[in-house]
């Protein structure tokens, strides 16, 4: 029997959309016949989760999503079919939330529980609502935008009590001070160049100094000789005064002093011959007498000496008579 051209065609465009079919439903993760390890979870948000989108458990994939359905007309209830790569052991306080990337997408994230009970083939998963990544900001954002408004307000508050503080005369009261400021930056400017000047290596006054300094250290150091020498002899007089008996001295010097005193007391009374001497008037009186007219005899002497003795050959004897009172030359007015 022989075939026509037309139906070779039709049965090669048959075989192959069904190819197509099946090969696009394969790489969705679906078959034909529903086989496989399947979960179901319920959500009633599925955060735009699609066909073929991964499920994760601790980071890892475990399958994908085979099957989205909504189980009434009012949209409340949406049943997502999981399909297992393998018969995995899952607590069964396990639960699956939706997790949204705004970058990517979403995927369903199974968080293990801790019971030693497992999930069976069939069974369903509890669901948790998961925030997201925007969900999660906008908690964030929410605490500080609240804190903003408070903090903005509190500044519009606090700017209010500025200007009622700042009156004109407040406003002039801070030019004069900026004006002071300027004077002041001034004069800093001023006594930072004279610092300059004094910490000029070649002309300042520092540097002259530093150089007296270094002159006066280089004149001790070439005399450390002497030095040294002038603070031995220093060391050996403290030894000498040091040996010395200074108390002994001393209780010396006193014992001399008392005596001293002693012989003062004397002169000052009228018990001895120096104290008469010089307490008696009467003494002193005939004492300058004797010396008066011991002077006069002696000028006489001198002025009439031929009255005394005459050794004259042609001569006359002198006849004047003899003084009564010493020269006026010999005698002390």
């Amino acid at each position: 029997m022989k075939v026509s051209n037309e139906t070779k065609v039709g049965a090669l465009t048959a075989i192959a959309i069904t190819a197509m079919i099946l090969g696009f439903n394969f790489l969705k993760g679906r078959t034909l016949l529903k086989t496989g390890n399947f979960l179901y979870a319920k959500y009633a948000d599925a955060k735009g989760i699609m066909v073929s989108n991964p499920v994760y458990a601790n980071g890892y994939q475990i399958g994908a999503v085979y099957e989205i359905e909504n189980t009434d007309a009012d949209l409340k209830e949406i049943v997502v079919t999981i399909k297992l790569k393998t018969n995995y052991n899952i607590p069964v306080n396990s639960k699956a939330s939706i997790s949204d990337n705004p970058l990517g997408t979403p995927s369903i994230d199974i968080k293990l529980g801790d019971s030693t009970r497992f999930l069976q083939i069939g069974d369903t998963l509890q669901t948790v609502n998961s925030l997201g990544l925007v969900g999660n900001l906008s908690n964030k954002i929410t605490p500080i935008a609240d804190q903003l408004k408070t903090t903005l307000h509190s500044l519009d508050d606090v700017l209010k009590n500025v200007n009622t503080i700042f009156d004109p005369n407040t406003k002039n009261n801070l030019q004069q001070v900026i004006a002071n400021l300027n004077k002041a930056t001034a004069s800093l400017t001023v006594s930072s160049a004279e610092i300059e000047t004094m910490m000029n290596k070649q002309s300042g006054s520092i540097a002259q100094s530093m150089n007296n300094v270094n002159s006066f250290t280089k004149n001790l150091s070439e005399n450390n000789d002497k030095i040294t020498k002038m603070i031995g002899n220093v060391e050996t007089t403290t030894d000498h005064l040091s040996k010395a008996d200074i108390n002994g001295a001393v209780t010396q010097l006193k014992s001399a002093v008392d005596k001293f005193n002693v012989t003062l007391d004397k002169v000052n009374s009228s018990s001895g011959s120096l104290g008469l001497l010089v307490n008696d008037k009467a003494l002193y009186n005939n004492l300058n007498n004797t010396i008066r007219s011991t002077n006069t005899l002696l000028d006489d002497l001198r002025v009439h000496p031929k009255r005394y003795v005459n050794i004259s050959v042609f001569g006359k004897k002198d006849k004047t008579g003899p003084l009564t009172a010493p020269v006026s030359d010999t005698v002390h007015p």
